[in-house]
């Protein structure tokens, strides 16, 4: 791809630009779009104008723009993660309906934990979490299982920080980490009270493919409720979904 005069490619603009959605901002106008990809505004109009015309973008009849269903059609062509969500699915609403509480399934992309799947409850908890969001690895129980059977190269950067407190009772003091991620590794389970909300515990576990961890599967209870029935249920959800996983690869 052509380099801009500032020295990017075509295709690190074509990113930034579809790195201005967010949940909270999903629809934009192309002059917010070109500010916060920091692009000219003659860039950024045919840029967009582009991705309209091959429907990774869309119009509304205000001239609004927003991700188009091409991007979403692309993005799940023989996805890890849709084979990940569609063997994890059906043991995730057990879970869910046996803990009546948050369910979640959450990956890692780069450096944050990456939810892919959120089942919820009528009756459930606080719980700020969304498909497609993400949060840092130190700081929900998801993000430390998957940290703690991370890379060792990747845990040290992590725990180089910056560690931000996402709330109270986050933990931000590295050593403190680093011995919280060895028990997560050695007990096979992250217990988060507080991390999140203060309101909230955060439980996870791994799941494992080919031996090694792809996913964490969680639940958020309340502060209240103790967590050994969660646990139970997502170790045996874990398995079953390991086991799924492993006839869909022969």
């Amino acid at each position: 791809m052509a380099n801009s005069p500032s020295g990017d490619s075509m295709t690190e603009r074509i990113v930034r630009v579809l790195e201005t959605f967010t949940a909270e901002r999903s629809m934009q106008t192309t002059a917010e779009i070109g500010r916060r990809a920091e692009l000219p505004s003659s860039s950024a109009h045919r840029i967009v104008d582009e991705l309209v015309a091959a429907g990774l973008l869309e119009r509304d009849e205000d001239r609004r723009v927003h991700l188009g269903l091409r991007l979403w059609e692309l993005a799940l062509r023989g996805s890890t993660a849709l084979r990940l969500r569609q063997a994890a699915l059906p043991h995730m609403e057990r879970v869910q309906a046996l803990i009546r509480q948050h369910t979640q399934l959450a990956v890692l992309e780069q450096d944050e934990a990456l939810f892919l799947e959120r089942l919820s409850h009528p009756d459930a908890g606080a719980n700020i979490t969304r498909i497609a969001g993400r949060l840092p690895l130190h700081a929900s129980s998801s993000g430390l299982v998957l940290l703690a059977h991370s890379p060792a190269e990747l845990r040290d950067r992590v725990l180089a920080g910056p560690l931000r407190a996402v709330a109270r009772e986050t933990v931000t003091d590295a050593a403190r980490l680093r011995r919280l991620l060895s028990e997560v590794r050695r007990s096979g389970v992250a217990v988060a009270p507080g991390s999140i909300e203060a309101v909230s515990t955060g439980v996870a576990v791994p799941i494992r493919d080919a031996g090694e961890v792809v996913a964490a599967l969680s639940v958020v209870l309340p502060r209240e409720m103790p967590p050994d029935a969660a646990i139970a249920a997502l170790r045996e959800a874990a398995r079953a979904i390991e086991l799924a996983l492993r006839a869909d690869r022969r």
